[in-house]
């Protein structure tokens, strides 16, 4: 069962992602005409760079923070990044929903949840655990399609996280804090976050059919948005101050370029 609800959102994705690859390049909504030229940002650090066991954990979950986070340029006026195609979208959906900090999230939910006995309708022991498993994986990977791939297509949103990398440490906590509202658009301007509110809304909604045992209500519905956005923001400061924090630790990281 659920297989075949991936699957089709899989499939329906994918008709969406080469419908768009398939138009020509045209104005964006506000009149800008497409870009020509944009920067780059520095390819992920090779998970081989991270020497030591202790040290493979930590780059692990670090490459999953910095697979969603960038620096935009700073010393070349009017520059901006290259945005993602729908293709590339795509791409980040898949390698966040593969990435194996998502497998062990979906393990160790299921874990509180066969210990809190939550839907008691899944059973206990092996079975129980595994149908735990299917459901939070299920549940995380609708979720991540919604915000990676599908609503920043449709509103030609970038899913990434923008870095301030410079100034205060409140201004830029300030910064981290407010993603959950101003993104940016594919052309690079600011834009509101649809992504972050109709994701969230639609994966809690949908969350509800592989938890039968949620507890029904707008007013449930509301709680688990409220935690899925405040999640969502306390990974964005972690994005804004990994930098150094890897440095800190004398962890690999590619800093931005300044040429």
């Amino acid at each position: 069962m659920y297989g075949r609800r991936i699957g089709a959102l899989f499939l329906i994705g994918t008709g969406v992602m080469w419908g768009q690859a398939a138009q020509p390049a045209s104005p964006t909504e506000d009149g800008a005409k497409p870009l020509t030229s944009c920067v780059q940002p520095p390819p992920l650090v090779s998970w081989e760079d991270y020497d030591g066991p202790f040290a493979k954990v930590v780059g692990t979950f670090g490459r999953k923070l910095e697979r969603k986070a960038v620096h935009p340029p700073r010393y070349k006026p009017g520059a901006v990044l290259c945005s993602l195609e729908p293709g590339a979208k795509f791409l980040l959906f898949l390698h966040d929903s593969g990435d194996p900090i998502s497998v062990f999230a979906a393990g160790f939910n299921a874990g509180l949840d066969q210990a809190s006995n939550r839907d008691p309708s899944f059973g206990q022991g092996g079975s129980g655990y595994g149908r735990r498993f299917a459901a939070n994986f299920a549940g995380q990977t609708a979720s991540r399609f919604f915000g990676d791939f599908l609503y920043p297509t449709v509103f030609f949103e970038d899913p990434r996280y923008y870095r301030m990398a410079h100034g205060s440490t409140r201004a830029r906590l300030l910064h981290a804090m407010s993603h959950t509202v101003v993104a940016h658009r594919d052309n690079g301007k600011l834009m509101f976050n649809y992504t972050e509110w109709l994701a969230t809304g639609s994966s809690v909604a949908l969350n509800n059919l592989y938890h039968p045992g949620n507890q029904p209500g707008v007013a449930a519905a509301a709680r688990n948005g409220a935690f899925v956005v405040l999640q969502d923001m306390g990974f964005d400061v972690l994005r804004e101050f990994w930098p150094e924090i890897a440095r800190k630790f004398k962890m690999p990281f590619r800093g931005v370029r300044e040429d």
